[in-house]
Order: structure tokens, then sequence, then C-alpha cells
């Protein structure tokens, strides 16, 4: 097995475009082309999580952070970045990182956190804007269905939950070949009209080329006609934090002893008690104080991330209750997550997770 599939799977799980700009997830050192021979897991990439590699005999890792986020202009080895990127190249083992577009998918890191708690009913908090796109063309009746499977096969025409959304609507259409042409129907310097369908699908935007190869591989005529368009609807399936319900609501401090429990934190942050009923739960693994308003807006009772900063906290305006589990608490699951999805789609391949605790922070 090589490199570049173990890169194509988790990309199609979660791809590239959906991390934010600052990120830099998906390879960061390797040959595509190298053979594996095992992955080591972790959250975080460093030279001890390295060196575990090298005694497991890894010769891949795939971390939720990547080691490098911005450019790096030289590698001396003056810092703990350097330090890990140069062991690794020294001992030819592959740097992957999954982080934002992890993050960002409906079966990512806030849903691992919202299983965990039992919550229901779970959809996206912040969906994002500008990840869609429609295509409409015109095809013959004759082959409107075989493009239009083609189409589906190739990832357009879903919208959120369902599969295979189309709009169509029959119509007539004509055209005029040069000297230069050579029509499917119809005779050169002749206007013809034919019956077509005007067929619409969303897709989402990263697989663009891949919508308009399959088109122009499908569709019958010598010139196809269509046209790309791109539109701001929410893509309900992929963006920032979760929100979903408890089974039954808890009191306020009952419902912050289960977190704790539930998410092994040793240290919970959390604004003043409202003497509420905790029902419905917005959360965001990481550093999530952001979504803030978008889980005030959507009326959850509680709001449960890491890395608030202390004039953050009043921005709970006594309208909701802020629990702070800390950044690693919050993604400590998500090395099981990555490495669940390794497993099921290479069975045969040997997945570790990392025994390196590389949290930074400790609690007395």
């Amino acid at each position: 097995m090589k490199l570049r599939e173990l890169c194509t799977k988790l990309e199609e799980w979660a791809p590239l475009a959906y991390q934010e700009s600052y990120d830099n997830s998906g390879l960061i050192t390797g040959d595509p082309e190298q053979e594996l021979k095992g992955v080591l897991v972790s959250l975080d990439c460093l030279e001890n999580v390295v060196e575990e590699a090298i005694k497991r005999n890894c010769n891949v890792i795939v971390s939720h952070h990547p080691i490098v986020f911005k450019g790096l202009k030289s590698l001396t080895g003056k810092n703990y970045v350097e330090r890990t990127v140069l062991k690794a190249i020294k001992n030819d083992i592959a740097l992957y990182a999954i982080h934002t577009n992890l993050d960002n998918i409906h079966t990512g890191v806030s849903k691992m956190m919202a299983d965990r708690l039992g919550l229901q009913n779970t959809k996206v908090l912040a969906p994002k804007n500008g990840l869609l796109k429609m295509l409409v063309t015109y095809v013959p009746e004759n082959s409107a269905e075989k493009v239009r499977s083609a189409l589906f096969a190739a990832g357009a025409g879903s919208l959120g939950a369902y599969s295979e959304c189309n709009f169509s609507v029959d119509g007539t259409g004509t055209f005029k070949g040069s000297e230069l042409s050579n029509p499917t129907i119809g005779v050169r310097g002749v206007r013809e009209q034919v019956s077509e369908e005007r067929i619409e699908l969303v897709f989402p935007s990263y697989i663009e080329s891949r919508v308009i190869s399959t088109l122009k591989n499908t569709h019958p005529y010598e010139e196809v006609a269509y046209s790309i368009v791109s539109i701001d609807n929410a893509n309900q399936f992929v963006g920032s934090g979760m929100i979903g319900e408890l089974p039954e609501p808890l009191n306020e401090m009952e419902f912050l002893k289960n977190l704790k429990e539930k998410l092994k934190t040793d240290c919970i942050r959390h604004t003043s008690l409202l003497n509420n009923k905790i029902k419905k739960v917005a959360l965001c693994g990481g550093a999530g104080s952001s979504l803030l308003n978008a889980a005030k807006q959507s009326d959850a009772d509680v709001f449960i991330t890491g890395d608030f900063k202390y004039h953050e906290f009043f921005d709970a305006e006594n309208s909701i209750l802020i629990a702070d589990i800390g950044h690693y608490e919050s993604e400590q699951y998500t090395m099981d997550l990555i490495a669940d999805f390794l497993r099921k789609n290479f069975p045969k391949f040997a997945v570790h997770l990392s025994k390196v605790n590389t949290n930074p922070i400790n609690y007395l």
C-alpha cells in the first residue's frame, strides 16, 4: 500500500477544501509513492511522537494538529517544529495532518464529542456558505438519463442527507454548425431544432473539474453547452461545531459533573450557574469561542469548547452557560475517530494509537 492511497481516502472523508484559510492540513512531508509499513495516529506531532513511530516501525504519522502551521524559512533544529520535521525526514517518516477539514465535516471532531455526551438530533452549529456551485446544462432527451446518472456518480446532485437531486425541464435547443463542425445531430450549415432537457444540479465546489470532465465525456454533443454558477447556500453538512439535545434535561451541576466524567477533564472553567435545566447543547472541539453567538442564536442552554479568554466569558451575558473544558480535552478522542476510520477502510493494515500524552497543560 502506498502513501498516496492513504491520503486519497482521508481526503475523500475530510476534503482539504474544507480546511480554514490559516490551516495546513494534508501531506506535510513524505513521498506519495512510498510504501507504507504502519501508521501512527496522534493528536499532535512532536519529537517524542516521531520517536514512538520509529520504535513501532511506523513510517507515517497522521496527526490532527499540523506540526507546520506557517512556512519554514530554515531547517536547523532551532525549535521544536524544525527538530520534529528534521527527525521525520531523517527517518523517512511521512507526516500528514487532518485538522480543520476534519473539524468542519458533520462526522468529525465535534460529532465525536456529541456522541460521547449522548446528544440526539445533532446538526452542524455554524454551516459554511460559499462551498457550493450549480451546473446547468442542456442534453438531448434520449441522452439525458445517461448524462444525469454519470453526474450523480461523479458527486453532483447531493444536498445534505439527499443524493441524486436535480431539476429538469423540457425545451427546444437550436444550433447551426460551421464548416469546421462535426455535429452529432443534423448537418453542417443548417439550423437544427432538438428536443432537449435542461438539467440543473448542485455540487461541492472542490469537485468542479471532475464534474466538468464527466459532463464532457458523457454528453453526445461536440460542443457542450453548460454554465457553472457559485451559490451562497449554506452547506448544512459542512461547518463548525455541533448542536444537539440530551435525552432528558439535567440541572446545571448534574450536567457539568456528567460532562467532566464523559470527556475526562480535570477542570471545567464555566460562567455563573443560571438555575436553568440543560436540554439543548452546543459544542465545538478545540478553540471555539468564536461560535458563542451561533450557540446563543440557536437557543442552546450550554456551550462547550476550549480556550475561552477571560473577557470572552462576559459575552455569555447570563443567557447561556459557557463550559471551557480545555483544548486538548475537547479533542482527545480525535485519535480514536481517525484510527477507526483507517481501520475500517484499510482492515489489513497496521494502525496504531500513539501512547504519548502531548497535552502541554497540567493542573494541580
